[in-house]
């Protein structure tokens, strides 16, 4: 019983992080709402304070741009080959670690190319990164 009990309340831990902040946003969003409808409902004129809380929290998508496409991809790249490189220092010591590191960087480094790729296709050229 005691052998079970730390791998699940490990993953219930890295549930509870990722789940709870959206549970409880969404729950304020949804009081927040209630208290609007109720002020329109009456008739009272809503703050603009009111507003600006409620529309504060929107976020806008970032549009993409071969820059940004461009940085991606390379910082994925070379998260690709730190993998690797990982994998041949971890050989050292264990002889089969090299080519599961390597088989595994290979998937953020095909990801990076693509996106170094799109990027000279990408029509924004310019633009935020």
């Amino acid at each position: 019983m005691e052998g079970i009990f730390v791998p699940i309340s490990m993953f219930a831990m890295i549930a509870a992080i990722v789940i709870l902040p959206g549970y409880l946003r969404s729950r304020e969003r949804k009081e927040m709402q209630q208290t609007v409808r109720a002020a329109i409902e009456k008739g009272q004129p809503l703050p603009t304070e009111l507003i600006e809380a409620m529309s504060k929290d929107v976020k806008v998508a970032k549009v993409s741009s071969s820059l940004r496409d461009l940085r991606i991809g390379v910082i994925m790249i070379f998260t690709g080959l730190g993998l690797a490189g990982f994998g041949y220092a971890v050989s050292y010591a264990a002889d089969e670690a090299f080519y599961p590191f390597l088989g595994i960087g290979a998937i953020p480094a095909s990801i990076g190319l693509a996106y170094v790729i799109l990027s000279f296709f990408n029509p924004n050229k310019g633009g935020q990164a």
